[in-house]
């Protein structure tokens, strides 16, 4: 091959591994394992290191060709850099196989024996040959003694990696690792077998030379064509970790999102549970009361008429008899306060008559005690749906028409319960003052349990949906709707006489 061609090869050479040797020191911190991060920093140290020496001698072919003369210090970084290269190749195999604790301890003594074994030799290469051989007989040496049993070693890591990856399902990055194995052991055994032609054994015979002779190319370009090959594959299982990486976000995102499931479920059980007792508590204190506060002040009531009526002395003394009737009229209005309170917490239409019932009752109540006008319409066939489901509607329209007595100013409010075969959907519009309701329900998230937010927490854990329209000055559109899946049977269930309907 001529020698601006062998020029081409030794770039191409330098340039495979220089390349292998920047990614992996730039992606190599991102291996997950600990034992593989350690392999990949004298791995990419091997790939920079080589890739210089080969355009070193690329630039040292280059001064032959102009007629120059390579000169003893040039030659001496030559042999300095190819043996820190295959030093650092064979550290990279050694720690790839030490998938022990003890071994990874003892890992690098294979290098540094290997380096011993490379000084040792080059001591005892210099008395025996003379010193112009002797910048060929090291280079021939450092290949023997380095550059095949750090190949080999590599080779034989990377198939204990292409086995871990196998173990962890990253199959394809696996069969890129044995493909780096093959590509590695096929540099060391042959591509490094072939040296220059010396007196030192068996360089004499096999050598590039010979290789010329058998396949008609030369040995660079094998080892350039190698060098491709393994720098490939090598970037392609680099990517095993950027898969892993995304793969362990993808569980932590999957984990997240089924905590965050979990938590809206918990959320949602306990807020079922607070309303059930706040419910029961409310139904407990209607009832304690009726029966003991209301029948107590219907007594003192009766009893004020009849002191009223059949005491003589009362009836003669006319202040006294109108002390007595103010007291009875105070008595039958603490009546009805108590029975309006009554109805507020726990009417007893909703449990006897029904949500249309209650809705009718507690609308007329609200426009008994305000100047607003409250309309009811009810549309469709009622049927049975369950307690949460009535409880949950009542309390979101007792809701907003507090919020309308207190706030909206408005004269007219319209209530449309409908019932549907799908849902149950509660609309409530009044003619007030409207607000900006995104920045009303901002403001009371965490400080009102049963305020806007409230109202969408009610419709929302029984999967319903919850809206608000408003604007200043254009009044205010409520609308919730609750599914009917399942609240016939709920409402069964809960309500034995429902069956035989």
């Amino acid at each position: 091959m001529h020698l601006h061609s062998i020029i081409v090869v030794y770039f191409l050479y330098g340039l495979a591994f220089f390349s292998m040797g920047l990614l992996v020191a730039v992606e190599g911190g991102r291996a997950p394992d600990l034992r593989l991060r350690k392999a990949l920093r004298p791995l990419a140290g091997f790939g920079l290191v080589h890739g210089l020496h080969e355009w070193l001698e690329m630039f040292n072919q280059m001064e032959i060709l102009i007629g120059h003369n390579e000169t003893v210090v040039f030659e001496g970084v030559l042999l300095a850099i190819l043996a820190i290269s295959f030093i650092s190749l064979a550290a990279f195999g050694s720690y790839l196989l030490a998938v022990t604790p003890v071994s990874q301890r003892l890992v690098m003594l294979v290098p540094l024996g290997l380096e011993a074994v490379w000084v040792f030799g080059i001591l005892l290469l210099r008395g025996r040959y003379a010193p112009e051989q002797m910048w060929d007989i090291a280079d021939v040496w450092t290949r023997y003694s380095l550059a095949i049993p750090a190949a080999a070693l590599t080779a034989a890591g990377l198939v204990v990696q292409q086995r871990v990856f196998r173990r962890s399902g990253l199959i394809r990055f696996g069969q890129d690792a044995l493909w780096a194995a093959v590509a590695f052991a096929w540099y060391g055994l042959v591509g490094q077998m072939f040296t220059r032609a010396t007196a030192l054994p068996p360089s004499q015979l096999i050598n590039q030379e010979l290789f010329q002779d058998w396949f008609g190319f030369p040995v660079q370009f094998f080892r350039a064509a190698l060098a491709v090959l393994a720098a490939v594959f090598v970037i392609r299982f680099l990517r095993a970790f950027q898969v892993e990486t995304e793969s362990k976000i993808a569980d932590l995102q999957d984990a997240r999102l089924r905590e965050a499931r979990e938590r809206e479920l918990l959320q949602g059980e306990l807020f079922q549970r607070v309303v059930s007792a706040q419910e029961a508590e409310r139904q407990r204190i209607a009832r304690d009361l009726h029966d003991e506060t209301g029948q107590a002040l219907t007594a003192i009531g009766m009893g004020l008429r009849s002191l009223a009526t059949s005491v003589p002395r009362l009836q003669a003394d006319a202040r006294a008899l109108g002390t007595t009737r103010q007291l009875e009229g105070m008595v039958a209005h603490s009546i009805q306060e108590l029975q309006r309170l009554i109805a507020d917490l726990r009417p007893s239409h909703l449990d006897d008559l029904g949500l249309p019932a209650a809705l009718r009752y507690y609308a007329g109540t609200i426009q008994e005690r305000s100047a607003m006008k409250v309309r009811v319409e009810i549309s469709g066939e009622e049927y049975p749906c369950s307690n949460a489901a009535k409880i949950a509607l009542f309390r979101i329209v007792q809701e907003a028409l507090t919020n309308i007595v207190k706030h909206a100013a408005a004269s007219q409010v319209d209530i449309h319960l409908a019932y549907t075969p799908e849902e149950i959907s509660v609309q409530v519009r009044d003619d007030g003052c409207g607000f900006d309701a995104r920045r009303v329900t901002a403001e009371s998230h965490g400080r009102r349990p049963f305020g806007l937010l409230g109202m969408q927490e009610r419709a929302t854990h029984l999967g319903g949906e919850f809206s608000i329209e408003s604007y200043t000055g254009k009044g205010t559109l409520i609308e919730v709707s609750i599914p009917n899946r399942g609240n016939q049977q709920e409402a069964a269930d809960e309500d034995p006489a429902v069956i035989g309907r």
